[in-house]
């Protein structure tokens, strides 16, 4: 089992890395930009080129089955769970075969509202309850794959 984080702008790293310490799993932060280094032995750092989705790329080309891919981006979250994978987002919400086609059509729908001056695309505050959730719902996840 390994947990890949698209780990630019992530805000839930530390969490992330409090559940892998408490189950011993491997977790790998892709991000193309300086992310501070970890001394955490179950943390791998991988920086990928600057360029729209080499990061959501390089994560896509290796999660599979029994990994987990923390990510707020749609259409990553789409693709790891076509790999196998579990994906999650950064508020905890657990994507599955049954929700992803309703959260594309959302994103595109907001995204199509943004471009035409519809909606100015503010995104509700990122607060403590998503974290706590975030944090339960990971470390969930990582129980019921190790079993």
């Amino acid at each position: 089992m390994m947990i890949y984080v698209d780990a630019d702008a992530c805000p839930v790293k530390d969490e992330i890395l409090r559940v892998a310490d408490r189950h011993g799993v491997a977790v790998t932060l892709v991000a193309n930009f300086g992310l501070r280094p970890s001394r955490n032995p179950v943390v791998t750092h991988v920086m990928v080129p600057e360029g729209p989705d080499v990061a959501d790329d390089w994560i896509a080309e290796r999660a599979g089955p029994d990994d987990i891919v923390i990510t707020a981006d749609i259409p990553l979250a789409s693709r790891a769970l076509k790999a196998g994978a579990l994906a999650m987002g950064p508020t905890g919400r657990v994507f599955t075969v049954a929700n992803i086609g309703s959260a594309l059509a959302t994103r595109a729908l907001n995204q199509h509202l943004r471009e035409t001056g519809e909606s100015r695309g503010y995104n509700a505050e990122f607060g403590p309850k998503d974290r706590s959730r975030f944090l339960q719902a990971l470390d969930e996840a990582v129980s019921r794959l190790a079993r």
